[in-house]
């Protein structure tokens, strides 16, 4: 894929792929885990120094195949896209699915959507070599003057999770299909996630999962961080996610850094996606 080019100042500009991450040339480990992890230990959001006219504050989605993950993209540029200027960033493995997935459901102006191809093995990408999904977040915001961007990883198992150089605030979504001793499993998905979703409860029933097991081994296993029970297509449980966020945003300072840029505004051209 060609590379795109573009200048940050006045004296410079570089180029690079924001839609391919090759792993034979971005090597990366497995790591190997002493534990389940913690969330009261868990890695922090760096404040110290983030520079937010460089990136608008990050929110990272992660989870298994089908857990729910580009559902809930959508439904947060739904939510949030008429009080913040927004962009998202999608990972798959060799296709632009979940990106297509957006733009055809008209979640954003096709151009604040774009797609990374990891190649390989999804977490690599948002992890080991972030390198890829960070120029292409950097991009959208230098472009659109972004108030909050969403980046959604590839479909990955419960030892997933984001590099905090990429993502200030992290949103692990599980789903009661996997039945309800999930939680209890841990990894730093479920333990060390900002945010801890538990998708189609309403299919719970059917696949014989119990809710209150989820919800007590969730609250043990993520020391009492938050977990929202949801079903994301119906609306159920997205408002309480949308105002986590928006808390992690205003306790971040990045809001206040958007004011003092005259932002937050709402998303530039919601227009073309009428009729």
């Amino acid at each position: 894929m060609a590379g795109i080019t573009h200048s940050h100042d006045g004296n410079h500009s570089h180029s690079h792929s924001h839609d391919t991450f090759n792993p034979a040339e971005h090597g990366h480990s497995h790591e190997i885990l002493d534990g389940p992890g913690s969330y009261l230990g868990r890695e922090m959001p760096i404040v110290e120094g983030r520079n937010w006219a460089d990136r608008a504050f990050t929110v990272g989605i992660g989870g298994p195949v089908g857990s729910g993950k580009t559902a809930l993209m959508l439904a947060l540029c739904l939510a949030l896209r008429n009080r913040v200027s927004l962009a998202a960033v999608t990972n798959d493995i060799f296709t632009r699915e979940d990106a297509e997935f957006l733009t055809r459901h008209k979640a954003l102006p096709a151009a604040r959507i774009r797609a990374i191809e990891t190649g390989g093995c999804p977490h690599a990408a948002v992890r080991e070599d972030i390198s890829a999904n960070l120029a292409a977040l950097e991009d959208l915001h230098a472009e659109f003057a972004t108030d909050l961007l969403l980046i959604e990883s590839g479909g990955d198992n419960l030892a997933a999770n984001y590099s905090r150089e990429l993502a200030d605030y992290i949103i692990y979504v599980i789903d009661v299909s996997g039945g309800d001793k999930v939680p209890r499993k841990g990894g730093p998905g479920i333990t060390q996630s900002d945010l801890l979703v538990v998708n189609k409860t309403d299919l719970a029933e059917a696949v014989g999962a119990d809710l209150g097991v989820m919800e007590r081994d969730a609250r043990k296993m993520r020391e009492g961080g938050p977990t929202v029970f949801a079903q994301v297509k119906k609306g159920v449980g997205v408002e309480h996610i949308v105002n986590l966020i928006m808390s992690a945003w205003r306790a971040s300072g990045a809001e206040e850094a958007r004011k003092a840029v005259g932002g937050p505004k709402p998303t530039e051209g919601l227009e073309e996606l009428e009729g």
